[in-house]
């Protein structure tokens, strides 16, 4: 499954800059509101040390690692969900990705202009919220008007989905995100055809400057911000996306020298990959051959099958048998073959769910 993350914020809070640094583009990033207006998409490979290992032991033609997309989207401000600086177009452009990179600026500077007049982040991650909640809101209150018509002339299944809406909508009227209404299978299903933008996950990037990111102890703005995302029930972490646009432009014989000037055990931008693969519990697969060694992206609890039907259809419909070596044996041993004669290797039927780092070979017959 393809991981596609949008990259929002106010306007000047560095989210052109990291997503440049993440996709090495070089997109404008401008100091002025709004620099940025037809979202920009970059598919970036999901770091993993791991498929390294694998090449020597396989010895194929390529290696493929998993990816992320990410799309920047214009800046949103106050005001957004009525319109607002292009705000319908930059919403409708978050409905398409599947979890939100939420940038907020959490560093003084005169010479960067604040769309809101000074630096607060949780003032400026509320915003956001409440501009996504508002046009959460308004597409209720439609489905609402629209389901009341057909559920008069219709059966169980349009009274269902009416009484679903309608809670739903009291909800977020109490301002509550979507994402925090309980909702049994059949609910959560209603629920997400609405493609409602508070049910996405987000992940919070405190964008910090370069002083503060070489100390371990958290600034007052990023602590400020941490503790909203905590509140909310959501992940934070921090970068600095001007140190991160100068790392991801140099060698990579230089990268190492310029982490280890500022303390960092490993770009940032890693960490905001590997911080988007936790926030949607998803995890990596491997398949391996003389043509290919190939990362796949999961959901935690894919069965056999499921990820199987990742590689083809006609994989996951002809099913029978999935062979299962997990890495480290494999890494361990350095061949399959030294892995099978160690009696490690497993052959998993239906409803083996796949582990993060299993190195899986399928038998199937269409």
């Amino acid at each position: 499954m393809a991981l596609r993350c949008g990259i929002v914020g106010l306007p000047n809070v560095g989210k052109s800059t990291i997503f440049n640094a993440l996709t090495a583009s070089s997109i404008p990033a401008d100091n002025y509101p709004f620099c940025t207006i037809d979202p920009h998409v970059g598919i970036v490979e999901l770091p993993d040390p791991r498929l390294k290992n694998l090449a020597p032991i396989f010895n194929p033609e390529k290696v493929t690692p998993a990816t992320v997309e990410f799309t920047d989207i214009a800046g949103l401000v106050r005001g957004a969900s009525k319109g607002e600086g292009l705000g319908n177009q930059f919403l409708g452009q978050i409905r398409q990705v599947t979890a939100i990179i939420h940038v907020v600026r959490c560093f003084d500077d005169e010479d960067v202009t604040h769309v809101e007049g000074g630096v607060d982040p949780v003032r400026d991650a509320e915003l956001i919220e409440t501009e996504l909640l508002l046009a959460d809101l308004e597409t209720l209150e439609k489905r609402v008007f629209k389901t009341e018509k057909a559920a008069k002339s219709g059966g169980k299944k349009e009274k269902k989905e009416l009484d679903v809406i309608q809670r739903l909508l009291n909800h977020c009227n109490e301002g509550h995100r979507a994402r925090t209404f309980q909702a049994n299978e059949e609910e959560t299903a209603i629920i997400r055809s609405l493609h409602l933008l508070t049910r996405k996950p987000i992940l919070y990037v405190a964008n910090v400057d370069e002083t503060e990111i070489t100390h371990e102890q958290r600034g007052h703005l990023e602590e400020q911000l941490v503790c909203f995302a905590e509140k909310e029930g959501n992940m934070a972490i921090r970068l600095c996306g001007k140190l991160e646009q100068e790392i991801a432009v140099l060698p990579d014989d230089e990268k190492a020298i310029f982490l280890e000037e500022y303390n960092l055990p490993e770009p940032g931008l890693n960490k905001l990959i590997h911080a988007g693969f936790r926030l949607l519990e998803l995890e990596t697969f491997f398949t391996g051959g003389d043509r290919e060694v190939r990362a796949w992206t999961i959901k935690q609890g894919t069965t056999a099958p499921e990820a199987a039907g990742e590689i083809h259809t006609d994989f996951q419909r002809g099913f029978i048998k999935a062979e299962v070596i997990k890495y480290k044996d494999l890494v361990r041993l350095g061949t399959e073959k030294a892995v099978k004669d160690a009696g490690l290797a497993k052959l998993q039927g239906k409803d083996y769910l796949v582990e993060d780092g299993d190195c899986i070979y399928f038998h199937f017959n269409v």
